[in-house]
């Protein structure tokens, strides 16, 4: 287990927020880094204390490594604004991440680092070692819970987002998404890159089995992959990925026997999605992706995985 303190603006959202999140065990709410002992809420809120109003997050970083859970707090905040979160201003809604590990520096940093290239203004999270840390009063204590109708600067779809199945695949795929292109960044060679594509998308995803078909002629011939052995060619118009293929778009399969002329190269495989890769408009190769599971795979993986292969050269 690991714990990390963030700033958000403040806490009664943000608590609500980052305890929806998959692989968060705990949450606390609390002031941070200030100047004073054990601070009231009234004192805080003068801004004379120097408190950050913050949550402390308790995760397992096996389920949520640390930067997923740094790029889910970027989402629920305006990095680039001092002092002000939502309608809420002063001091004690300024943004931060308080660290416990010097361990964890070089990724918060390095998190930091990326983030500034995507904004004009800098980035005015401020990343310290945790000072001191007091918890709030327990009626601020998941506060939102208690008062349905309470307060809150974040909207609705954020927690709908931090909580849904297709959230978590979102923020899954987002990963694999920024591992692949920093690895095959400049690379050329095709096989290469699909070598990479399917160990990320294995070791980020945990999928049955993860590779590539390669158009040749009339049939598809097995290309770099991750897991049990597979077929080694596949016809045209035949099984889920010769569908594909034939029919040039991404196929979601929920259950494998139930798609007519299935090809079984593993009895184990019971889901199957596949996105044909297009060159100049035609099918050159596809992306298989199989499940041990029943239903795994919908529109959001379809989307998520074209959105992936759109942005490689392929």
């Amino acid at each position: 287990m690991k714990e990390i303190y963030l700033a958000a603006g403040c806490f009664w959202g943000a608590e609500k927020y980052l305890g929806l999140i998959d692989g968060v065990v705990a949450t606390e709410v609390g002031f941070a880094n200030g100047n004073t002992s054990a601070p009231t809420y009234k004192e805080v809120y003068t801004d004379k204390t120097g408190f950050a109003e913050t949550v402390h997050v308790s995760f397992d970083p096996s389920v949520l490594p640390l930067e997923t859970l740094l790029r889910l707090y970027f989402e629920s905040i305006d990095p680039t604004s001092l002092n002000k979160q939502g309608h809420d201003e002063g001091t004690r809604y300024r943004t931060g991440i308080y660290y416990i590990d010097n361990k964890d520096l070089p990724v918060i940093s390095e998190f930091i680092r990326k983030e500034s290239g995507k904004f004009s203004q800098p980035i005015a999270v401020e990343v310290l070692p945790l000072k001191n840390f007091y918890p709030a009063e327990e009626y601020h204590q998941n506060y939102l819970e208690k008062n349905p109708d309470g307060y809150c600067h974040l909207p609705v779809s954020l927690f709908e987002y931090a909580s849904s199945e297709a959230g978590r695949k979102k923020r899954m795929y987002k990963e694999a998404e920024e591992a692949i292109f920093s690895l095959v960044e400049g690379e050329s060679d095709e096989v290469a890159i699909m070598a990479e594509v399917a160990a990320v998308l294995q070791e980020k995803c945990g999928f049955f089995w993860t590779g590539f078909y390669r158009v040749s002629g009339n049939e598809l011939i097995l290309g770099p992959f991750q897991g049990p052995v597979a077929c080694l060619h596949i016809p045209f118009g035949k099984g889920v990925c010769g569908s594909a293929w034939k029919e040039n778009k991404t196929l979601v399969v929920p259950d494998v026997e139930e798609f007519p002329g299935h090809i079984a190269c593993s009895s184990l495989s019971k889901s199957e999605i596949v996105v044909p890769i297009r060159r100049k408009g035609e099918v050159s190769a596809v992306l298989d992706i199989d499940s041990k599971e029943r239903a795994t795979f919908d529109s959001t993986d379809a989307l998520c995985l074209e959105r992936i292969l759109s942005g490689i050269n392929l």
